[in-house]
């Protein structure tokens, strides 16, 4: 049994797809509500912030995925995230199961230097703070001997679907939708995006890795990074059209997060857009040399014109 904690999302949908496909069709699936992706799977309704219920979510799990995503709330993320990883690792020291981690990169700084798995974590704010708790977290209870366990890192997410970025949001959904892209701060940065099953299937390859245990790994990204002009051409490009885009400067969001919450949320994370934005997922290319990972450009393609 492989169980997927926090089931519903574009990320753990397509790591159900994932484990199905090719390691195995024994698959729990875990949420307030959750729904099949397969027609096999075993739904349990649960709230993680519960300690008994995340007990009986793992039970019987050989391995627990936690890939649950709250919305973007510092109050919120601050009361209910280290609960669920509290309950979560109980749980798998518990019932002797595996735990791997789907982590971001909100607790590394915001610089231009090359972010590898040994990145010190120096947060800019209240939810880059509590990612780099709930990271400690899990790798102490790996040190500890309380779990065996892994955490596979993601920088910011683009895709198909139901993808939720600000990078799809901004730029490739407006464009979709005929409208002029918006770019957080900086056109001419170099980026650092996840195309999301990427990541999902990443992240079933090393749960079902023994040897990838015990360590933090970065998920694949195309190493050829782009900026978001270059991204906006790519999509030019895609869609036969000429596509013109805005640059949306901090002062903007400075401005804007007084009124608007989710600008206010977001802010902690701009100086990110600031500078390029260097993602190093050398290490997982090295060890899964057979990884394919999607081009920006087939990614762009994928998203626009299908």
């Amino acid at each position: 049994m492989q169980t997927v904690l926090g089931a519903g999302g574009p990320i753990a949908d397509e790591l159900v797809h994932e484990l199905y496909r090719n390691h195995t069709k024994d698959i729990r699936l875990v949420s307030r509500k959750p729904s099949p992706v397969n027609d096999t799977d075993e739904l349990v309704a649960a709230d993680l912030t519960d300690a008994e219920a995340a007990s009986h979510a793992v039970a019987g799990s050989e391995i627990a995925y936690l890939t649950v995503g709250l919305p973007l709330d510092s109050q919120l993320w601050e009361r209910q995230f280290p609960v669920i990883m509290r309950n979560v690792i109980d749980a798998c020291a518990e019932h002797g199961t595996k735990l791997v981690f789907f982590d971001n990169t909100y607790m590394y700084p915001g610089t231009a230097v090359p972010q590898t798995e040994s990145t010190e974590f120096a947060p800019g704010g209240r939810k880059g703070r509590v990612r780099g708790e709930l990271a400690t977290m899990v790798l102490e209870a790996i040190q500890a001997g309380r779990v065996e366990g892994l955490i596979g890192r993601a920088p910011e997410f683009y895709g198909p679907g139901r993808t939720k970025s600000y990078t799809n949001t901004l730029v490739f959904d407006r464009i979709r939708a005929g409208k002029r892209p918006f770019v957080p701060v900086n056109a001419h940065a170099k980026r650092s995006l996840i195309w999301t099953p990427d990541a999902s299937r990443a992240l079933a390859l090393l749960g079902n890795t023994p040897d990838a245990y015990g360590q933090t790994w970065h998920l694949p990204v195309d190493p050829n990074r782009l900026s978001y002009a270059q991204l906006v051409e790519l999509a030019a490009e895609a869609t036969g059209r000429k596509i013109g885009y805005t640059v949306l400067p901090m002062l903007a969001f400075r401005l804007g997060r007084r009124f608007v919450k989710p600008l206010d949320e977001m802010y902690e994370l701009l100086v990110r857009y600031r500078d390029d934005n260097i993602f190093d997922s050398s290490k997982f290319a090295a060890r899964f040399p057979d990884f394919r990972t999607t081009a920006y450009r087939e990614g762009v393609e994928r998203i626009l014109v299908g």
